[in-house]
């Protein structure tokens, strides 16, 4: 029964998880937007959607000489799809690749569908409890 809900919620789930990951790196690239050198990163959202539903996107296991080292994350990949830099259009003088009016475009477009995820989760969520109580 209760893998029956997980795949029922798998999908939403997983996108709901990838649009805030997606969220904090936009935020991030607002956040960096005076800081010289800093590259805009962002990921494909549809391709990490596809990759972290198809389990294809696995993790990289870091080389340990021993059993006390630490698991580290480089921040590289989210679910398995690889963080990618954004290439500008308009090049700054100082190296930065922030362009804050593309980056709060993007910002507000993620956060609606995130928003948008939640309330499919919430109604999806209520029709499972109508099916179980009717």
């Amino acid at each position: 029964m209760v893998s029956k809900l997980d795949d029922a919620l798998r999908f939403q789930q997983t996108a709901l998880s990838l649009r805030a990951s997606r969220q904090e790196l936009l935020a991030s690239n607002i956040a960096n937007a005076d800081t010289p050198n800093y590259k805009a990163k962002d990921i494909d959202f549809a391709s990490a959607l596809q990759n972290a539903l198809s389990g294809s996107g696995g993790k990289l296991e870091m080389s340990a000489t021993t059993n006390l080292h630490l698991q580290g994350n480089a921040g590289t990949n989210i679910l398995g799809s690889p963080v990618m830099y954004r290439t500008p259009t308009q090049a700054s003088a100082d190296g930065n690749t922030v362009e804050m009016d593309a980056e709060r475009a993007q910002f507000a477009d993620n956060a609606l569908r995130y928003e948008a995820s939640v309330k499919f989760i919430s109604d999806e969520i209520k029709e499972i409890m109508q099916a179980i109580q009717g």
